[in-house]
């Protein structure tokens, strides 16, 4: 199908995308990578009468260490992500987690912010933020405010995302070196949503965690964290009965949604095997490092 008639608009800079937003009001949708909103316009699921394109604005592009944490704009691409040399040196995890988005086409447009501003629950990056401890800045007309990603996720397509803010720039702290890491996913096809998926980033101090990471994607309306399974895992070694624990531990907290990807036990049963994949491959990481 055909969207309906809008305006466009192309803001040249982060102010000038508030200010729109604030005068057009509910009527206007700010457009990222465009993968979600544009074909809910084509099926006319979604009807804005304004689109504010934001890919016009430098400042919401980049990747950067800032002391010991990684800023990225919230423009910038999968693609971006998944070629970045200092994301490979310092956050693993996160180029890991964006070669496991979609495909090539949709990497070269798809943007972080707006993989994550969508609180899309079957979306790779919500998981990944709450493993990595992320936070996200978020600009509106009454200024600047820096949110957790632990909390920020609050039900299907609901975020603490607020009418009138955009979200700008995401906030990584870079992960003691050592760390192990991993982002185990289950999907159909090339392109496709996860089944279910688990990442991790796991510490160890000799043969016993120090400190687990865990959380899950596509198993409940938001991204799950796994804090059972996390504090079990404290002082414990990997080994089979550890992550048998684990994985029972992860997988009782999902609450999926039966759709073509499977009903909700076979979700269930794949997130404890994608959360045991996951610890293994993290554990044989910060061993070998």
């Amino acid at each position: 199908m055909i969207p309906s008639g809008f305006d466009y608009h192309a803001p040249r800079s982060v102010a000038d995308a508030i200010k729109l937003l604030a005068g057009l009001g509910p009527d206007a949708k700010l457009l990222a990578g465009g993968h979600s909103l544009l074909p809910m316009m084509k099926l006319r699921f979604a009807q804005p009468g304004h689109l504010i394109d934001l890919a016009r604005i430098p400042d919401l592009r980049g990747i950067a260490q800032v002391g010991g944490e990684i800023h990225i704009g919230a423009m910038t691409t999968e693609h971006e992500l998944l070629h970045s040399q200092l994301l490979a040196d310092k956050v693993p995890l996160l180029v890991e987690g964006a070669g496991w988005i979609a495909d090539p086409q949709v990497r070269y447009k798809g943007t972080i912010g707006g993989d994550i501003s969508h609180g899309d629950p079957g979306n790779d990056h919500p998981a990944l933020m709450l493993a990595l401890d992320a936070a996200f800045v978020l600009k509106g007309p009454g200024g600047e405010r820096v949110v957790k990603a632990d909390g920020f996720f609050l039900g299907l397509y609901s975020t603490l995302l607020q009418d009138g803010e955009i979200m700008t720039q995401i906030r990584i702290p870079i992960p003691d070196s050592g760390t192990g890491w991993s982002y185990s996913k289950l999907k159909r096809k090339t392109g496709d949503f996860a089944t279910a998926a688990t990442a991790v980033l796991l510490q160890m101090t000799g043969a016993n965690v120090a400190k687990a990471a865990i959380a899950l994607t596509n198993v409940g309306p938001t991204a799950l964290k796994a804090r059972a399974a996390e504090d079990y895992l404290a002082g414990k070694p990997i080994d089979e009965a550890s992550l048998d624990e684990a994985a029972r531990l992860a997988m009782s907290v999902c609450d999926p949604t039966p759709d073509q990807r499977g009903d909700a036990a076979y979700k269930v049963a794949m997130c404890g095997e994608m959360t045991r994949r996951a610890l293994q491959t993290a554990h044989a990481r910060a061993v070998k490092a």
